[in-house]
């Protein structure tokens, strides 16, 4: 799984925009002062990598759904030392940014990102389409509402080929909404624990409901003092 892996060298030269918990985060077109902020605060994603600390060791290898720019993946990678990350980022415009993340902080050979998004279902499309929005965080497979944005076609793998592939023990995901059809077909017999975050305002509460509900009878357990409404850590009971 390491054809996301570029060789394209991070400058000596390149502005560090922030540091988080070890973790350098060079300067990008996606960085702002107030998000910079947050990250050197350790509250970009706060919840998601305080929850992957806690369960993560290493003897893990991690599947992570949803890179954003890189920074939760790499943090896991830095602190928690697992096996391996296998991460999974369905905007391609965010692939330089991951990457030079991971050179920067010389992670590149435990942790790579591909340009794909996984699949569950049976039916299984070569692409999706997806839409880039302004703010990074806003882009999403879902467009509810219509709402402007810029398409792309980006490929499809399979969640259960790649899960036979990787052996991953741990899932972290944060896919902006596209976890509920995910979590509705997917075997997660692989997985010890799970991070996800939810987005209700996709799916809406009973959405929200389905997924933790999907979690718990697959035998996992929230773990109280990592979890919040929509964000979970939750572990094999």
């Amino acid at each position: 799984m390491k054809q996301g892996i570029r060789t394209r060298a991070v400058t000596d030269s390149q502005t560090i925009a922030a540091e988080c918990l070890g973790v350098k985060v060079p300067m990008t077109r996606f960085l702002h002062e107030k998000r910079i902020e947050r990250i050197k605060a350790a509250r970009y994603e706060g919840q998601e990598i305080e929850g992957s600390l806690h369960v993560v060791t290493p003897d893990d290898t991690v599947l992570e759904i949803g890179a954003g720019i890189g920074l939760v993946g790499a943090v896991i990678a830095r602190n928690a030392k697992p096996k391996a990350i296998h991460s999974f980022e369905a905007n391609p415009e965010l692939m330089d940014a991951i990457n030079d993340l991971y050179v920067l902080n010389d992670l590149q050979d435990r942790i790579s990102v591909t340009n794909q998004v996984l699949i569950s279902a049976a039916d299984r499309p070569d692409t999706l389409q997806f839409h880039i929005r302004t703010s990074y965080l806003g882009s999403s497979l879902l467009n509810p509402g219509n709402r402007p944005s810029n398409v792309v076609d980006v490929p499809t793998a399979s969640f259960s080929q790649v899960c036979e592939q990787i052996k991953p023990t741990v899932l972290v995901m944060d896919i902006e909404g596209g976890e509920l059809d995910l979590l509705r077909h997917a075997d997660l017999k692989p997985f010890r624990a799970v991070v996800l975050e939810f987005h209700p305002e996709s799916y809406g509460v009973e959405g929200m409901r389905e997924c933790k509900t999907i979690l718990t009878e697959a035998g996992f357990e929230r773990v109280d003092e990592k979890s919040t409404r929509t964000v979970w850590t939750c572990v094999r009971s």
